[in-house]
């Protein structure tokens, strides 16, 4: 197995991965989606309703509770953050990341925008 393969692993088994289905109840319930995905692929596939875009270069500034660089909706350590990529690889590391931050109840969308939408069609 490749050592990203291991990291990945490594992340996931920690995280409380978010179905695409279930996506829609955490937001009704109050969780902060965050999309990460570039702007081209926003561009290409269209915006993730009431996501919150956040690039994934500025990502731990924005959402770390103590930084001064901080995105005013970001309330606490015990805030739901829901992570969104492409396709839930960069998802799950920056989701762990924010973990080791201290946002304890942050995790990622399994199969990330990709998944959504092939579940939102099927759904539809």
């Amino acid at each position: 197995m490749s050592a990203i393969n291991e990291l990945l692993d490594r992340a996931r088994a920690r995280l409380d991965r978010v179905p695409p289905e279930a996506l829609a109840g955490e937001a009704a319930a109050g969780a902060l989606i965050i999309d990460t995905r570039p702007v081209e692929q926003r561009e290409r596939d269209g915006a993730l309703p009431g996501a919150v875009v956040v690039d994934r270069n500025v990502l731990e500034w924005r959402l770390d509770p103590t930084s001064t660089h901080r995105l005013p909706i970001v309330t606490g350590s015990d805030q739901r953050i829901i992570v969104v990529c492409n396709e839930g690889y960069s998802s799950s590391l920056a989701a762990a990341t924010l973990q080791d931050l201290g946002l304890r109840r942050a995790t990622d969308l399994a199969g990330g925008y990709q998944a959504w939408l092939a579940h939102r069609a099927g759904a539809g």
